[in-house]
């Protein structure tokens, strides 16, 4: 099934609602969305990178560590926060960057073009960069759990860190996948321009994901939540507002 649907999105025959108004944006963005959704499933080049870094990154982190999460002081809560985030900030930087590279190896960004609109292309690829996003917060968390024997004292609202965080990281890298898609040096570029913009939510959510750890209420990191949805409402309008010149380019 995964196939099929891929073929039919490469071919010339394959169409999208173009667009015309608010319902038929969201129906091209849908379509957009699950049309990568088939190709990943088809290829899986994005989770199978996204997965592979986050597990090597908790095995080398758990053999050289030890069990670091049965430390309770606030500097090891930090410093396990610390290198969670780290490890999921690489392992997106390996995948994420693959949206726009597919279609551009592909050959059907022209195909894309005539189908929708550059609003619904960016809203379908971002909600499909934020699905390997959730994917591998999922997996990462859990890796470091078992391995690194990490406690999480309040696991409401260290879920609520972990989606707003990246909600952030896949707001202010959407747009950086679709500027380096025809670029020589895709991965290294793609790094190299996300960083700057992600320092001032990583350190955000380091801090929050760190007090998640400890037995806290919920009302303790809505600091750093309404921070990251500041940024993201910053981050998403200013990308789609610039993605139509990124895109007709």
């Amino acid at each position: 099934m995964a196939e099929s649907i891929d073929t039919e999105a490469q071919s010339p025959s394959y169409t999208m609602p173009q667009s015309g108004g608010t319902i038929a944006t969201l129906r091209a963005a849908w379509a957009i969305f699950r049309k990568d959704i088939a190709c990943e499933l088809r290829t899986r080049y994005a989770i199978n990178t996204l997965l592979l870094f986050a597990v090597s990154a908790a095995t080398a982190v758990s053999l050289g560590v030890g069990f670091l999460g049965l430390r309770r002081t606030e500097e090891a809560l930090l410093i396990q926060s610390a290198l969670l985030w780290v490890a999921i900030l690489f392992a997106a930087l390996n995948g994420l960057s693959r949206s726009f590279v597919y279609e551009e190896e592909t050959r059907t960004l022209t195909a894309l073009r005539l189908a929708a609109s550059p609003t619904a292309v960016f809203l379908g690829k971002f909600c499909f960069n934020l699905t390997l996003v959730l994917i591998l917060d999922l997996v990462t968390s859990l890796l470091f759990i078992v391995l690194l024997r990490v406690q999480v004292g309040s696991p409401l609202a260290f879920s609520a860190m972990l989606a707003t965080g990246g909600l952030a990281l896949t707001s202010a890298t959407t747009i950086i996948a679709a500027i380096i898609a025809r670029a020589s040096f895709k991965n290294a570029l793609f790094a190299v321009l996300a960083f700057p913009l992600l320092v001032a939510p990583l350190i955000v959510a380091i801090q929050g994901t760190a007090q998640t750890l400890e037995n806290v209420a919920f009302d303790v990191v809505l600091g750093p939540i309404r921070f990251l949805l500041a940024y993201v409402v910053v981050t998403f309008t200013a990308s789609l507002m610039l993605f139509p010149f990124v895109w007709e380019s």
